[in-house]
């Protein structure tokens, strides 16, 4: 039966800590902490977690009202957002959004303050947004300042409902930095198939159907690939506005045999063209893999992928521009992949796969569209691929001097 998504409202840090004291706050306190950029690269608008168990260890709940972060040379604060990764009621980490040059390291101040952390953003302000949509047919939308997205609920939860193919990923094709995901809907709502014509800030031209869209997941044997249907609950963690996560579960299903039950949460950073997925499976019988797929649609776009690096590309027409899809994976945990074309509807892919590890696995999965103004090239996509691959590797910490 589909139930609504667990409301947990987007909140700036200094509203959501969940160590506000019940009586006055005391003196003002302070930790210093230093975030290295170890690449080559510019690091720009990204985001850095700083567990709450570091935070507690400088900051002692009898003094905190509100926390904050900014660098040491500077007196405004950075944008935050505060997380509550298990909604058990208590923050678990605060994000922070920086900025830090090649082969650069950058001191930070982490202080409490009696002001909030910064103005909640407007309907204009970009943000990573998600949200379930049960007034479209129970989809999960979700979108940042650069992509957006959205896949199916089911429709008809009876036992004896026919129960197709689901779980392959939509893309919103956007063009504007704001969000867009309400006010698409809205449209659609009044006018049916508003949100496949371009106005000015984008559309939906992405055929999904049965395939997997771009990043839907499933178990490929004896040549052939099995899925789920549709997601029957789903649950938000956090709204955003740096980071939107939210965990979908589906109905047991079969996979040549085995019985499998499946959960997904998936996060969005702001400024990202990727998503990250984490793929939860168990099954009464061992699984030989899971694929993250991407659909080839009429098969007219080109595959290029670097295994080694962990990325994985297609670059297609779509309609009068370019689509550039790709899924970015840990290369260690990547078994291989598959330029996978049939004359089959909807089934033709670009398949990676992986083997579950504790019956999890993760991955990335975006696009890039030439419209959007970000990319007008293969090329310049797969060179964001190949940066997004390095700094997975190397990603930014707080270091607490």
């Amino acid at each position: 039966m589909m139930t609504h998504p667990m409301k947990h409202p987007a909140t700036h840090l200094g509203a959501l800590l969940g160590f506000l004291l019940a009586g006055l706050p005391g003196a003002t306190r302070s930790q210093s902490f230093t975030v290295t950029n170890h690449l080559d690269i510019p690091r720009v608008d990204e985001i850095v977690g700083i567990p709450m168990d570091e935070v507690r260890r400088f900051i002692p709940a009898d003094s905190i009202s509100y926390v904050q972060a900014r660098e040491s040379d500077q007196r405004t604060y950075l944008r935050s957002q505060a997380v509550d990764n298990n909604l058990d009621g208590e923050t678990d980490e605060l994000l922070f959004l920086v900025s830090i040059g090649p082969g650069e390291t950058k001191t930070f101040i982490l202080e409490t303050t009696g002001d909030a952390a910064t103005a909640v953003p407007g309907n204009n302000t970009p943000a990573a947004y998600s949200r379930f949509v049960p007034e479209r047919q129970n989809d999960y939308a979700w979108e940042n300042d650069r992509v957006a997205f959205r896949i199916y609920g089911l429709q008809d939860t009876a036992a004896n409902a026919r129960k197709p193919p689901g779980g392959g990923i939509d893309a919103f094709l956007k063009r504007v930095s704001y969000p867009i995901i309400n006010r698409w809907y809205k449209n659609n709502a009044e006018r049916e198939g508003a949100y496949h014509i371009d106005t000015g800030e984008g559309y939906d031209p992405y055929q999904v159907g049965a395939s997997r869209g771009l990043g839907g997941t499933g178990i490929w044997e004896d040549d052939s690939l099995f899925v789920s249907s549709h997601f029957i609950r789903a649950k938000t963690i956090a709204e955003g506005p740096l980071r939107t996560i939210f965990e979908l579960t589906y109905a047991p299903w079969d996979a040549n045999g085995r019985t499998v039950m499946e959960t997904k949460r998936i996060s969005l950073d702001l400024g990202s063209h990727l998503f990250r997925v984490t793929e939860r499976i168990r099954a009464d019988k061992p699984v030989p893999n899971i694929v993250a797929g991407i659909t080839l649609h009429d098969k007219q776009g080109e595959v290029n992928a670097d295994s080694k690096a962990g990325w994985f590309r297609y670059w297609e027409p779509m309609d009068d521009s370019w689509l550039g899809t790709a899924i970015v994976m840990d290369p260690s945990r990547v078994s291989g992949f598959r330029d996978y074309r049939t004359e089959a509807r909807d089934q033709s892919h670009l398949l990676v796969f992986t083997t579950p590890v504790h019956n999890e696995a993760t991955f990335y999965a975006g696009f890039a569209w030439e419209k959007s103004g970000h990319f007008k090239t293969a090329e310049a996509w797969e060179h964001y691929l190949r940066d997004f691959s390095r700094r997975l590797t190397s990603p930014l910490t707080a270091v607490f001097l």
